[in-house]
């Protein structure tokens, strides 16, 4: 008796693809597939607003000491209304804003971030450490990092676009394990 093979060959491709049973196609996905399917996929996002003169919009992302998880972060996107630069820092001190609670991307999930996160416009105080730097045209931007960046327990990640008398919308997604 021969062995069949389910696949479509090309010596017999009618007879395999009749009877082929394989219904299930593979699908590959970069980590953060996986992580929204597990509900562990979350983003942070400032609604556009207006920055003014010689002000940075703000996003910070820190993971709290002692969590026991790292953050990788997945994805940095948003609009300007003109040029800006984008820069990134490990660390710094971000005052005042919002404190906003981190959006699950798995839609109707319980699970919640470890992270806090906090949003304003201003200026990064401290002594963060500037890692990433990027002029921004006007329109949109994505910086995919796909887990490159990781954020350990009592650290920060600090976005920061401007200056400038710009509108700006910013977001950051990051997954944790």
């Amino acid at each position: 008796m021969t062995n069949n093979a389910v696949f479509n060959n090309e010596n017999h491709p009618l007879y395999m693809m009749i009877n082929n049973t394989y219904v299930d196609p593979a699908s590959v996905t970069p980590p953060e597939g996986d992580a929204s399917t597990s509900g562990r996929l979350y983003m942070v996002t400032t609604s556009t607003l207006a920055v003014s003169s010689g002000q940075n919009q703000l996003i910070q992302i820190t993971n709290p000491n002692l969590s026991g998880k790292n953050l990788y972060i997945s994805r940095i996107s948003g609009g300007v209304s003109a040029a800006a630069t984008l820069n990134l820092y490990s660390g710094g001190t971000v005052s005042g804003g919002t404190t906003p609670t981190p959006f699950n991307c798995y839609f109707g999930s319980a699970l919640t971030s470890i992270a806090s996160a906090r949003t304003t416009a201003g200026s990064v105080t401290g002594t963060p450490t500037l890692f990433m730097s990027s002029p921004l045209a006007a329109g949109m931007f994505t910086i995919e990092f796909t887990g490159g960046i990781i954020v350990p327990p009592n650290r920060s990640i600090t976005l920061s676009v401007g200056p400038g008398a710009i509108s700006a919308g910013s977001n950051i997604s990051w997954w944790e394990h």
